[in-house]
């Protein structure tokens, strides 16, 4: 599929989806709609094991929703932009496929909100962060509120968002908005590499592994163990479970199926 806001491709089994919006990634109404589309498309091709987000900017990972779509918006305009950023935080959220983002440059709003809900973050030594919108009367709106408080804490949560100022990228790894960081000529490597090797993994046990801490983190404790121990009793009935398990005993690498 063909996209104006975006660069998709496939690097082996790690998919791959570049904002692609010069000159600084601002988001619009057709940027969200072709994210949309890319994931479906990504998530639904089985050859992708894992996915990672990224930008192919080099100076910006994403400044944000583009301002001038706001003027004069209104609350049924609103309502129409949050049930779309909504509907990727669910794709995002319930996706089976482990989810990787490598950020560069500055990272600002809606970009960087759509990669919170992601597993794992790397970001180059050099990237800027920042969640403004408090400076324009607005709370980010793409699940950002709920995923912050659940990254960072209540505290650390609400000084970012109180706050709005940028943050270096050492800064954001201590707070956790990112997970790893690595020179900025090495990232797409890197990213690369830890891509390929979780897709050298069992796929329906990542699954397992993702909606289990993503989901189930969210839920009651009582109600995050039955998901828990329903995906175990799942998992018991696999082919990899069962090669995994002769693997191990026989002392070689296992061949998984899935």
């Amino acid at each position: 599929m063909a996209y104006e806001c975006l660069r998709v491709r496939r690097d082996g089994r790690v998919g791959w989806l570049d904002y692609n919006r010069p000159p600084v990634n601002s988001f619009n109404w057709e940027m969200l709609r072709e994210i949309a589309s890319a994931l479906e498309e990504l998530l639904g091709d089985p050859e992708v094991r894992v996915i990672a987000m990224a930008s192919a900017l080099e100076r910006y990972f994403s400044v944000g929703a583009d301002l001038k779509l706001f003027d004069g918006i209104g609350q049924e305009g609103m309502r129409e932009w949050m049930t779309l950023c909504h509907g990727l935080v669910g794709t995002l959220r319930r996706s089976p496929k482990p989810l990787l983002a490598a950020i560069q440059g500055t990272a600002v709003g809606a970009g960087f909100e759509l990669v919170l809900h992601c597993d794992v973050r790397f970001a180059a030594d050099d990237a800027r962060f920042r969640q403004p919108e408090v400076n324009i009367g607005l709370i980010p709106g793409v699940g950002t509120t709920q995923a912050l408080a659940r990254l960072l804490g209540r505290p650390r949560a609400i000084r970012f968002l109180y706050e709005g100022t940028l943050v270096s990228a050492e800064e954001a790894k201590a707070l956790g908005l990112v997970d790893i960081l690595c020179p900025g000529e090495r990232l797409r490597e890197e990213v690369q590499r830890y891509g390929a090797s979780l897709a050298d993994k069992p796929a329906r046990c990542l699954s397992a592994i993702r909606r289990t801490i993503t989901i189930g983190g969210s839920l009651p404790f009582d109600e995050g163990l039955k998901l828990e121990f329903d995906e175990e009793i799942e998992l018991a009935g696999t082919e990899d479970f069962r090669e995994g398990v002769r693997a191990f005993l026989e002392k070689r690498q296992p061949r998984w199926q899935g």
